[in-house]
């Protein structure tokens, strides 16, 4: 089942409102990485004015152009477009960062933001057995339960598997990255971080 009750459901999904709800007020420019066929950038366009959706994926870029709507959608890479730094607010990226050496992906991340912009990910990292069987059973078991409930939508993004990084390495990569962030790991197999640039004295 792709799609129930008119909306789409999956782990990435889930966690958008963790994203938008961590957009600073009056945010003028966004940059949504890794954004598929466009919809957290389309969500953020409900209250960011100017967003960019990037994506290095053709075939998702040419999906989320169809859509009718004033998002800014561009086929590059994110450690090689030319993008100005500091030229964001905002930028967000959910299931994006294994596709790319994390901690160079972070720190490009940290470089386009604004001072007193906000970094909001949600990623995927490997789970490191026998410590986190627990948190695999329970999160498979709350997936299992919320799909039967919701439906499963299947992005047509490329997909890396397993992810590069465990969840302890990235912990300590955001630590290290982005002093003063909030890391969090979520019950679906998921971690967020949430960073505010510190501004300029």
């Amino acid at each position: 089942m792709a799609v129930q009750n008119g909306r789409r459901w999956n782990h990435n999904i889930h966690y958008h409102p963790r994203i938008l709800r961590a957009v600073p007020d009056g945010a003028q420019r966004a940059l949504d990485v890794g954004c598929g066929e466009g919809m957290l950038a389309r969500a953020l366009r409900r209250t960011v004015p100017h967003v960019t959706g990037l994506d290095r994926d053709a075939p998702s870029i040419e999906q989320a152009r169809a859509y009718s709507d004033d998002v800014d959608y561009i086929l590059g890479d994110l450690l090689t477009h030319p993008f100005e730094p500091a030229s964001f607010d905002v930028v967000t990226s959910v299931a994006t960062l294994h596709h790319m050496d994390a901690a160079t992906g972070l720190a490009r991340m940290r470089e386009l933001l604004r001072p007193g912009g906000v970094l909001a990910l949600v990623g995927i990292a490997r789970s490191t057995m026998p410590n986190d069987l627990l948190r695999v059973l329970a999160g498979v078991t709350a997936g299992t339960a919320l799909r039967t409930v919701k439906g499963h939508w299947q992005h047509p993004s490329p997909i890396v598997w397993p992810p590069p990084v465990t969840y302890t390495e990235m912990q300590s990569l955001a630590a290290e990255t982005l002093p003063g962030s909030h890391y969090r790991r979520h019950l679906l197999l998921r971690y967020s971080i949430i960073w505010r640039k510190p501004r300029e004295s």
